[in-house]
């Protein structure tokens, strides 16, 4: 009998996910947002990603054993609600409801994943139902899809789960040990994300804008030590600055924002545009040190005896996301390897929750080699859609699309390209990306504001041949995932200066034929046309939008931008030309 789990991610309103497990293999996964086009998704439940699950995997509703989440209860003996009582004290009404009706979310959220399980015909009743701790989801997404077999250290940072904001531990023989938790609202991960809102950016998608403008300013010029009490072992951010609720919250046109009106007082107003000015510029690069810092420290304290044993270290949870703390982490002396989770942020725990109560049951969830896990389509449906649609593209099926895919790459043209299965994760691998050249000068300038209409200073990645890559980076550790920047050889800045950050780094994917074939030959057959075997490398969207995912949807984003040539499957699209 197999041993079939969905997974299902969605309790904290944002990044709703499913996952399905069948005998420890990850056979789908994907985002609801991709599915519905709203970006995170939130307040959504992942319905339409359940639905792909099980479709793809042609089991029945039936055929379901286990039901898994990534959020549990929190028994009032614990500290984390009497931890959170006592640092919101400011709001008696938050108090009041922690201690006396802490579970509230978590109840709410079954109530939810039951209407979800109906409105996919699985009965509840048939279901094993498996509540798992957010942070430990997190966790076992790391630690169990590493593929390390020694002891290894953990590391979650987000901004928070249940109550617990940052999670240190380590996982032996499958086991994953706690050794410290810090609870909201003294978070990391909440306080990056606060000052996120203050420097004029979105919660859950504006970290990201954070880091790419932190390179551009001073971290010397600001001393943001005011917003967090640190000691080497313990963190106490000041809630009347920011991780604010209530009364506290700096309101602006009636929206409330997670930090006050004395940071405004302190700092100057809130920025807003795209440009990155001064002080702003110094602000993102103080909160970026700030953030690396104290990781760094803590990492040490608690972490420390455990990576100087055996050097190997999983880290999940939003804050993984921040590729330059990845790359420091990386550096420390006592770190050989580092694994983060390619879906770090809340979408992958619906796959952390499955892998766990896999692996509670004796079922070892599989090393996690590729994130190609959402839907895929046929030349047919791509045909299809093209004839669909309102402005009628021309279209032709070609024998050798790659070929020509790197032809137009290298005469200069930046092309959509949408092939196999949809990534999982935030990070466009080769499946749903924008490419070109890497060393054009001024295409990813073109791409900022002609195709993806946003900030002109937002960095590119490159994905680089598997051949070239340890010379390129100038080392030979995994980097399959975007999830870690690296230093680039000098050589290379020369050889791909539209994907190197301004301070000599690059955020690199390296591809490998075993994972993506078609993608690796496209590298290859253009290293042969160019000497170049790079390519710039963005995720198929617009601003604002979520990576395409459907036919329909590249075709959308494709006609409500400046691409030219849109590779679909064996399809080659391309827009009317002016007579």
């Amino acid at each position: 009998m197999s041993l079939i789990i969905l997974g299902l991610s969605g309790a904290l309103s944002h990044d709703p996910s499913a996952a399905l497990y069948i005998d420890g293999k990850l056979v789908a996964a994907v985002e609801e947002e991709r599915l519905i086009r709203k970006k995170h998704a939130t307040h959504q439940m992942p319905v339409e990603a359940a639905r792909f699950c099980l479709e793809y995997a042609g089991i029945k509703p039936s055929d379901i054993d286990i039901v898994a989440l990534p959020y549990a209860e929190i028994s009032l003996l614990s500290p984390a609600r009497w931890h959170y009582a006592k640092r919101y004290w400011y709001a008696p009404d938050r108090v009041v409801d922690v201690l006396l009706n802490g579970n509230r979310r978590y109840r709410r959220y079954i109530r939810r994943v039951r209407e979800l399980l109906e409105a996919i015909n699985v009965d509840w009743h048939q279901v094993e139902f498996d509540p798992i701790e957010h942070h430990v989801a997190h966790a076992s997404s790391a630690y169990h899809l590493s593929g390390f077999k020694e002891k290894t250290a953990i590391l979650c940072i987000d901004g928070k789960g249940e109550y617990a904001t940052t999670f240190f531990g380590y996982g032996e023989h499958g086991v994953i040990h706690k050794i410290k938790e810090f609870y909201d609202p003294d978070s990391l991960g909440q306080l990056y994300a606060s000052f996120t809102e203050y420097l004029g950016f979105e919660m859950l998608d504006g970290e990201y804008k954070v880091m790419g403008m932190a390179p551009y300013g001073n971290a010397e010029l600001y001393d943001l030590s005011r917003l967090i009490e640190f000691d080497g072992k313990e963190i106490k951010v000041d809630t009347k600055l920011v991780n604010t609720v209530g009364l506290r919250r700096y309101k602006e046109d009636g929206k409330g924002f997670f930090f006050s009106q004395a940071l405004v007082d302190w700092l100057g107003p809130r920025r807003k545009g795209d440009i990155a000015d001064d002080p702003y510029v110094h602000y993102a690069a103080a909160i970026q040190q700030m953030y690396e810092t104290i990781s760094l420290k803590l990492i040490d304290y608690y972490l420390g005896d455990i990576l100087r044993e055996t050097g190997k270290l999983a880290f999940a949870g939003g804050g993984a996301l921040n590729v330059k703390l990845n790359q420091k982490i990386l550096e420390l002396p006592y770190v050989n390897e580092l694994f983060v989770q390619p879906a770090a942020n809340d979408s992958g725990t619906s796959v952390g929750a499955a892998a766990y109560a896999s692996w509670k049951r004796g079922v070892e969830p599989e090393t996690l080699k590729h994130v190609y896990l959402g839907p895929d389509f046929t030349n047919e449906s791509c045909i299809q859609a093209c004839e669909a649609h309102p402005e009628k593209p021309e279209f032709e099926v070609l024998e050798d699309v790659v070929a020509k895919a790197a032809e137009l790459i290298a005469e200069g043209n930046p092309i959509g390209w949408f092939q196999g299965r949809m990534e999982f994760g935030p990070r466009a691998l080769g499946g749903r990306s924008i490419l070109g050249r890497a060393d054009q000068r001024g295409i990813a300038d073109k791409i900022n504001s002609q195709i993806k209409f946003r900030e002109r200073w937002r960095p590119f990645c490159p994905s680089v041949l598997d051949s070239i890559a340890e010379e390129v980076i100038e080392s030979d550790h995994q980097a399959d995932f975007m999830t870690i920047t690296f230093n680039v050889a000098d050589e290379w800045k020369e050889k791909m200066p539209e994907v190197v950050h301004k301070d000599g780094s690059a955020r690199v994917q390296v591809v490998h034929a075993e994972t993506n074939p078609k993608y690796h030959s496209l590298l290859t057959k253009l290293q042969g046309m160019t000497g170049n075997g790079v390519v710039l490398n963005t995720s198929l969207n617009r601003r604002g939008e979520p990576m395409v995912c459907s036919p329909r949807d590249a075709l959308e984003m494709f006609f409500g931008s400046d691409l030219q040539y849109m590779v679909l499957e064996d399809l080659l699209v391309t827009k009317h030309r002016e007579s």
